[in-house]
């Protein structure tokens, strides 16, 4: 699944079809405008309902305390930063990033009707031209985003560029599942069954078409190790969660 043929710099992955680079963003935020009211439908689609599991244990396991500055990339619905706004606590604060207006709108929304209005920020940003100075946040998380990035290498580089030294950043994301007697499992459930659910449940079977293409095209494991070691990382390492569907890749600002 993750064969491809050699593309020029000028063109990058969408799914399982070659773009123009420049095209991809365009692309990927019609997809999130399309599924931003039903983003936890679409996790629990793809995750088999898991995703809520593996999202507590990426935020226990996170090196944050209270007063810290935390800034969540492809913010989504909030999930991460709610999990995360207690233990910063009064005195710390949350700015959620997301380069899609309808997906920030949604987490902002959602986060007002539960109550929780203090200690979030809320910034439409592109990951890989983030607007804030230099040392600004003890902890970066992105989950279930980097692979719709075009240019991970640049968002890494800017995710370290933006963080304290000792911080750290946190990457959740969708990897290469490990078990060979999943696999096909998994592969069935992901090209067969999701698009059939998405058209059945929202209405649209290519946007999950397509999530579950990106899967494929993202780095796994160890590729993403070492590109989080390029960009200036230090101490990288990762943990795989449910036989590799998704992993935690964890990595410091010296």
């Amino acid at each position: 699944m993750n064969e491809s043929k050699p593309r020029s710099d000028d063109t990058t992955h969408f799914g399982f079809r070659d773009v123009p680079r420049e095209q991809k963003r365009k692309l990927v935020g019609e997809v999130f405008s399309s599924v931003a009211g039903n983003y936890d439908l679409m996790n629990d689609l793809m995750s088999l309902g898991i995703h809520r599991v593996w999202k507590r244990y990426f935020t226990a396991t996170a090196q944050v305390r209270r007063g810290d500055r935390v800034l969540d990339l492809a913010g989504g619905t909030g999930d991460i930063a709610a999990l995360l706004r207690d233990r910063v606590g009064d005195s710390g604060s949350i700015v959620l990033g997301d380069i899609n207006y309808d997906m920030l709108k949604v987490g902002r929304d959602r986060m007002t009707d539960r109550g929780r209005v203090s200690g979030f920020e809320y910034v439409q940003c592109n990951a890989e031209s983030l607007p804030f100075p230099d040392a600004s946040f003890d902890l970066v998380t992105i989950a279930f985003g980097l692979r719709n990035v075009t240019d991970k290498d640049a968002a890494l580089r800017e995710m370290l560029r933006v963080l304290k030294v000792g911080g750290q950043a946190r990457v959740l994301e969708f990897s290469e599942v490990k078990a060979e007697w999943f696999k096909p499992i998994y592969d069935f459930h992901s090209f067969n069954v999701l698009p059939k659910l998405g058209r059945l449940f929202a209405g649209d079977s290519d946007s999950y078409r397509y999530l579950a293409e990106s899967i494929r095209k993202h780095p796994p494991q160890d590729e993403l190790k070492r590109m989080m070691a390029e960009a200036g990382f230090a101490r990288v390492d990762y943990k795989n969660l449910s036989a590799g569907i998704c992993a935690v890749h964890t990595g410091y600002k010296a």
